[in-house]
């Protein structure tokens, strides 16, 4: 049977300017070469990557009842992805993100968390797991009362169902870290998170004793997103390090959210470990080749030219 990804998490429209080099005084104007309007947020970025790749996605999460909230389901919609579990929030906007692009491709935001935080368990119907394969929840720090409520159940019901369980941290502008997610990590099956993210909540500072920590309490495989230093996976067995390759970075938004997509459809394709760890590395370093957060990417067989291109047969 086809592997089915179902994923949940923060639903956000991302404003980009690009490139931005210094920020005007107050009342005052600086000029950009360009602006856009795209689909944003880890749960979205990641299925539009997956069905691009040729994987069969539906997003769960919440935007407002406004503009954007209509205009990303719209998109999400000529993707070709399930909307139909998305919620409208009446009291909450859509989330949404100022991205900064400087010229180096490194970005700045700034953000609203809008209808993320109103996206509790009482959103979740749990019969929907039986459609799935895999669970990938993506953002749960920025989800507040879901992290408080929600996440945990929703990881043990999954695996007890016998479905693969992904999560992918995001930065805690909350602060929990740790104790948001501490009683989930013996249900995750593959846990996605930056270095820096990494580090916070494990309070080390190197990449193997971090691995060591989380799969210590419960974690069965981690993945370390590193930007521009590649990225690294282990789990009780076995351990790999991928350099980052050398492209022309256009804009690096989105390419953590590409990596994971990468990753996962490694799993729907039944690779090995290694092989969804390069294959999620070719996948993040060609969303950086363009701007916006899955631009980068077109379709499975274009993916496979580029990584041929630096010598890698998938």
């Amino acid at each position: 049977m086809k592997r089915k990804v179902l994923c949940l998490g923060i639903i956000v429209g991302d404003f980009l300017a690009k490139p931005v080099e210094d920020m005007p005084e107050r009342g005052k104007l600086t000029l950009v070469e360009k602006t856009e309007l795209h689909i944003g947020g880890c749960a979205t970025n990641t299925g539009i990557v997956l069905k691009k790749l040729g994987v069969d996605v539906s997003i769960v999460g919440k935007v407002g009842n406004d503009n954007l909230g209509k205009f990303i389901i719209n998109k999400l919609k000529e993707e070709g992805i399930d909307t139909e579990y998305i919620k409208i929030s009446d009291k909450f906007t859509t989330s949404g993100t100022s991205v900064l692009v400087h010229s180096d491709g490194e970005r700045s935001f700034i953000h609203s968390i809008g209808a993320n935080a109103d996206f509790d368990i009482n959103d979740f119907d749990f019969s929907l797991l039986k459609n799935f394969s895999i669970l990938h929840i993506a953002g749960p720090f920025l989800m507040p009362k879901f992290l408080k409520m929600g996440l945990t159940e929703i990881l043990k019901e999954a695996k007890n169902g016998g479905i693969i369980t992904c999560l992918d941290t995001v930065w805690d502008a909350f602060g929990n870290w740790l104790k948001g997610i501490e009683n989930s990590l013996p249900y995750i099956d593959y846990l996605f998170t930056s270095f820096e993210e990494a580090k916070m909540i494990a309070k080390k500072e190197e990449k193997e004793d971090i691995c060591n920590f989380f799969l210590s309490n419960g974690v069965k495989n981690v993945c370390l997103k590193m930007g521009e230093r590649g990225s690294y996976i282990s789990n009780k067995n076995e351990s790999y390090y991928f350099p980052a390759l050398k492209v022309n970075v256009i804009d690096t938004t989105g390419a953590g959210d590409g990596y994971v997509a990468g990753f996962i459809k490694g799993i729907t394709e039944n690779f090995e470990f290694k092989k969804c760890g390069l294959l999620a590395n070719i996948v993040g370093a060609k969303i950086t080749t363009a701007i916006g957060t899955t631009a980068g990417i077109k379709n499975w067989e274009d993916l496979l030219k580029f990584a041929k291109e630096f010598g890698y047969e998938i």
